[in-house]
């Protein structure tokens, strides 16, 4: 159905229809600042990349987080909406 949906006379009606739309002369200034943008993203996700790499490893001891207990949780079954603590 879409065979050969991308041919390069398409890419070129749509490379003359960008200059028709922004000019010769702002299509640099463009390409420079899409340029900058895309290393600024590139650096940001690198540093998120390492970033997440970074952080300790689990060594299977419970955190303090963890192994607090978590009051206030509806339970499902109960048909008033008590909760966890009111339950007991």
């Amino acid at each position: 159905m879409l065979r050969n949906a991308l041919e390069p006379w398409h890419l070129l009606v749509v490379v003359l229809v960008v200059v028709v739309l922004f000019g010769s002369k702002k299509l640099p200034d463009t390409a420079r600042a899409l340029g900058k943008s895309m290393r600024i993203l590139k650096s940001e996700a690198k540093a998120m990349k390492d970033e997440g790499g970074t952080a300790p490893a689990n060594t299977g001891a419970a955190s303090d987080t963890a192994a607090a207990p978590v009051s206030g949780i509806v339970h499902p079954s109960s048909p008033n909406g008590s909760t966890a603590d009111s339950a007991r």
